[in-house]
């Protein structure tokens, strides 16, 4: 069944026009793997949140949209197992009114678990990995339609979980759970950048989740994001109360609630000011029933050790001038190790440094490489789902098991069913 209401061919931001001459939407895994049996080139797309062309195809392209069921909750075994197409928001009401929770949420709950998990995406927090960390299990379609399993602790699963959708279509996947929490979250302003050098550790373990808004400029982090689970004890330096007058690290605890930019409405953001609330209603920024329409932002975001952490933001700072005139804003978050072959925090504790440009997409092009070469030294891993202009080379070298997932892609896709013009230049393929 084409999907009518997809007229506008392009991802959330616009950027990308997908060149797919059929789209499809199939309503069952049954129909899907029919229709990925008989395709010539096939790709995926879920809530199309990828800022660059992983999901595009010039072959058949299909919508997961309407496979977004929730098939079972597990109560012994702390599991759910959903479709595909369903979106982080959705499935985390329906777990919360069950008393269950997801261990992490990605700042905008409008993107799909099996794109999110495919691109590594993340959330963040110093002792939560990213969310394709909660995969117990997942059900892949080969590009034959064949549909196999594979769960925790088999050959293959470590490299198919982030499988920037090289091996076959997700169809099915069984989650972690745990029971459901309260989180408080508090925003301070103006945090003193000499603070973030000295004191960067007890920050980022000041809250369950952390994140730093930053322009680049002048002295000071304009926001720092503090989610903190209710009950949690913390100790030492980072003991703090939710009082509106609350001095933190220098930082001035926010007296409204704030957007990350500047002089834009928080009515969209989650609610703040320590007032606590589910967990899915503060872990991500935004709230899921405000749905954007269109992203008018382009994004790009890299991953570096977190022993590195300093150094790699002072190089960054250093290119304040250049960086600025095309940046919205920046955020700073960590987010635990795992041993997942390509996700961008691969046995190594990382701090992400993302970047949200204003829709120019010629002079971000241009932009970027500056940014990779001046973080070139801390061996960088950008993100599956953003735009980055390093060479297959360069992002190879990322990651010590991608021959091993080079080998795993050939053997379940050695017709290159899957590939497209990023797979192509990332695999370098004759």
């Amino acid at each position: 069944m084409t999907e009518q209401a997809f007229a506008k061919r392009t991802n959330w931001a616009g950027n990308v026009t997908f060149a797919a001459a059929d789209f499809q939407l199939p309503s069952s895994v049954e129909e899907l793997q029919t229709a990925v049996r008989n395709a010539r080139l096939v790709k995926p797309v879920g809530a199309r949140h990828s800022f660059n062309r992983s999901a595009d195809t010039d072959g058949e392209q299909f919508s997961t949209g309407a496979l977004n069921r929730i098939l079972k909750l597990d109560t012994t075994s702390q599991t759910v197992t959903v479709e595909c197409g369903i979106l982080h928001g959705h499935l985390s009401v329906w777990l919360n009114q069950r008393g269950y929770a997801l261990h992490n949420l990605a700042s905008l709950p409008h993107i799909s678990v099996a794109g999110a998990c495919a691109t590594g995406t993340h959330g963040s927090g110093d002792s939560n990995g990213n969310l394709s960390t909660a995969v117990q299990s997942l059900d892949l379609i080969r590009p034959d339609g064949e549909l196999i399993s594979l769960a925790r602790g088999q050959h293959g699963f470590a490299g198919a979980v982030v499988g920037i959708g090289a091996l076959g279509i997700v169809a099915r996947l069984t989650l972690d759970v745990e029971p459901a929490f309260n989180v408080a979250q508090t925003v301070y302003e103006r945090l003193p950048f000499v603070q973030v050098q000295q004191h960067f550790d007890k920050i980022t373990s000041s809250g369950y989740s952390v994140s730093m808004f930053t322009d680049w400029m002048g002295d000071t982090v304009n926001q720092l994001w503090v989610k903190r689970r209710m009950g949690d004890v913390v100790i030492g330096d980072a003991v703090q109360t939710m009082a509106a007058d609350q001095s933190f690290f220098g930082a001035s605890a926010a007296p409204a609630e704030r957007h990350p930019l500047d002089g834009h409405s928080a009515e969209n953001c989650t609610a703040q000011l320590g007032v606590g609330g589910p967990w899915h209603e503060r872990l991500p920024h935004f709230r899921m029933d405000f749905t954007p329409s269109s992203g008018q932002e382009l994004q790009a975001e890299y991953f570096v050790a977190r022993g590195d952490a300093l150094a790699a933001l002072e190089s960054i700072r250093a290119l304040r001038d250049s960086i600025q005139p095309l940046l919205y804003i920046s955020e700073i978050r960590t987010v635990a190790a795992d041993d997942l072959w390509l996700s961008m925090c691969y046995q190594r504790d990382s701090v992400a440094l993302h970047f949200t440009f204003k829709p120019d997409m010629p002079a971000v092009l241009a932009l970027l490489p500056r940014i990779e070469r001046a973080l070139a030294p801390f061996h960088p891993r950008p993100h599956w789902g953003k735009l980055f202009t390093m060479d297959s080379d360069e992002v190879r070298a990322g990651y010590p098991r991608f021959a091993e997932f080079d080998k795993l892609r050939r053997a379940c896709d050695p017709d290159d069913k899957m590939s497209n013009s990023f797979l192509t230049t990332l695999m370098r393929q004759p």
